[in-house]
């Protein structure tokens, strides 16, 4: 697989939404000693690291989270594969529900969502060049 320093180094990757991501990772960091990894954006996204673990704490979009200020039911996992074309037909086959076709970012990364039959949300990213985090607006704190 190949390494790409705008994304987490790890092959699962919880992402997890919240209202306010700084104040959500300014909370983890203290509570559970998390570290930052890099910021995305003003308050977009920001990964994180927990042990030699990674999470991304996210910008909630659901109406209902942003309205409650809770994130019950709003976690995707981020898993990271080498064909996300191959993947994303796998999975409609198998009867998921593509939330997003495979797309590829400018932070390198090929990506596509989709919801399997409990209502559960995926994220799969795969690696197509690696790409400074500078380079599309990343603000990095620590990378390996």
């Amino acid at each position: 697989m190949l390494k790409n320093r705008s994304v987490p180094p790890c092959s699962v990757i919880p992402v997890l939404y919240y209202p306010d991501p700084s104040e959500a990772a300014d909370w983890l960091c203290k509570a559970f000693g998390f570290r930052v990894r890099l910021r995305i954006g003003k308050n977009h996204r920001i990964q994180m690291k927990a042990g030699d673990g990674c999470l991304v704490v996210a910008e909630a979009t659901s109406p209902a989270v942003k309205a409650e200020g809770k994130a019950a039911g709003s976690q995707a996992v981020m898993i990271r594969v080498e064909d996300a074309f191959a993947h994303c037909e796998r999975a409609r086959s198998a009867g998921a529900r593509i939330l997003t076709e495979p797309v590829e970012h400018m932070y390198g990364e090929r990506q596509y969502n989709a919801e399997d039959p409990f209502g559960h949300r995926w994220d799969f990213t795969q690696t197509v060049k690696d790409v400074a985090p500078e380079d599309w607006g990343g603000e990095p704190v620590e990378l390996e």
